[in-house]
């Protein structure tokens, strides 16, 4: 089939590209000198446009990639299904992380910028009037490269890798990580089959700061420290059951697969 991937530079869209195209698929991953409503017309799109760490210095751009971009497509492209990725960041404000559920923003705070223009991003997807037009909704991926991202698990093996970590969040603070492959896999299935409009991509479980540390510190030897008063940094547990009933899905074990992300980081060195 032919895929084509926007945004497939980045971290999530390159590792997807390099996933069909193993399975035998057509992946095209068009440059900035390519028209994009080209590279999308016949095509199975998968829409990885996005920005992250720097979206609070960038909103002007960040609502161009979250929103603005996909809404030209979603009006002109002649595809023959649009997959929009999302982010589980949605539920910040929520307690519960249901695909279907009502969210909250506050649009006076910087950091809610990225949760509104992905909402709004979404918002255009669902009232496009399109068919097979579908949400993917992202938690936060680790693979191979993480340690080349701008995340938390990234900085965590960089420091991990060079003897020390410093943290400045508390122990017991905790998020919900997935592994690349598994995102890879289920957006195709979703990308093809999807039975719904909008799916939580993530692994249903909670992986805490001292969990990652005990699992890096076990592989470096690394000391850690955490600042004085740390504050508390947990994000909801995020419901999985639509992705499980759906599609079987069985999450690998992100931390059983540290030792494959401190040899990149390493590497970084």
């Amino acid at each position: 089939m032919n895929f084509s991937i926007l945004g497939g530079t980045g971290f999530v869209g390159s590792h997807v590209a390099r996933y069909l195209t193993g399975l035998g698929h057509t992946a095209l991953v068009p440059d900035r000198s390519q028209s994009l409503v080209d590279a999308c017309n016949g095509a199975h799109v998968i829409y990885a446009i996005g920005l992250t760490a720097d979206f609070r210095e960038r909103p002007f751009d960040t609502i161009e990639a979250h929103v603005s971009v996909a809404a030209d497509l979603l009006r002109q492209a002649d595809f023959k299904s649009f997959l929009y990725l999302s982010s589980t960041r949605v539920y910040v404000r929520s307690s519960d992380t249901s695909e279907d559920r009502s969210l909250s923003v506050l649009p006076e705070d910087p950091s809610d910028l990225y949760n509104i223009s992905k909402l709004a991003g979404e918002a255009v997807c669902l009232a496009s009037g399109r068919t097979n037009v579908r949400i993917a909704r992202l938690s936060n991926v680790v693979g191979p490269q993480t340690a080349a991202t701008e995340s938390f698990a990234g900085a965590l093996c960089r420091e991990g890798a060079s003897g020390h970590i410093q943290l400045k969040t508390d122990l017991n603070s905790s998020k919900d990580y997935i592994w690349i492959d598994d995102v890879a896999a289920l957006l195709l299935r979703i990308s093809l089959a999807g039975r719904h409009k909008i799916y939580n991509v993530a692994s249903g479980m909670q992986i805490s700061h001292a969990q990652w540390i005990s699992a890096i510190s076990t592989q470096t030897g690394c000391s850690f420290s955490v600042d004085d008063n740390a504050p508390m940094s947990s994000f909801p547990p995020i419901a999985t059951s639509r992705i499980r009933e759906e599609f079987d899905f069985h999450p690998q074990p992100v931390l059983q697969r540290i030792s494959t992300i401190l040899e990149h980081s390493s590497a970084t060195f």
